[in-house]
C-alpha cells in the first residue's frame, strides 16, 4: 500500500504526454489525481475547488513560469515536488528545500519523492 493512498495530488504540467505518465503512475499509487492543469490559471482554479494535499509541478507551462503556484503551495503548507528539466536552478531562492526530479524521471522515483514529502 503506497502512502499517496486516497490522497488529492494536484499536476501541474504542460506536456500531455508527461501529464499522461504522472497521472498513470500516481493513480497505480492509490493517489486521487487533481488535474492535469497546463496552465498557471489552470492550476490556481483546481487549487481554489478541489484543495489538493500535494503537487507535482513543472516550472516552466509553455514559456509561463508556475512559481504563483508553488507559492500558494507553500503559503497553504501543501508538500510539493518540482518536475522540470531546467534543475533546482530554475527556481527561485525561496523554493530551492523544494526536492526536484530533472526530467526525464522515472515515476517511481516521483513516487518515492512525494511520499517522502506527504508522511
Amino acid at each position: 500500500m503506497s502512502g499517496l493512498n486516497g490522497r488529492r495530488i494536484l499536476v501541474v504540467e504542460d506536456e500531455a504526454l508527461i501529464a499522461m505518465l504522472v497521472e498513470d503512475a500516481l493513480l497505480e499509487a492509490g493517489a486521487l489525481v487533481l488535474g492535469p492543469a497546463a496552465t498557471v490559471e489552470e492550476a490556481m482554479a483546481l487549487f481554489d475547488s478541489e484543495q489538493p494535499e500535494a503537487a507535482v509541478l513543472d516550472i516552466n507551462l509553455a514559456g509561463q513560469a508556475s512559481i504563483p503556484v508553488a507559492d500558494r503551495l507553500v503559503a497553504h503548507a501543501i508538500p510539493f515536488v518540482v518536475a522540470t528539466g531546467y534543475g533546482a536552478a530554475g527556481l527561485p531562492e525561496r523554493h530551492r528545500s523544494v526536492p526536484v526530479l530533472a526530467k526525464p524521471y522515472d515515476p517511481r522515483d516521483l513516487i518515492a519523492a512525494l511520499e517522502q514529502v506527504c508522511c
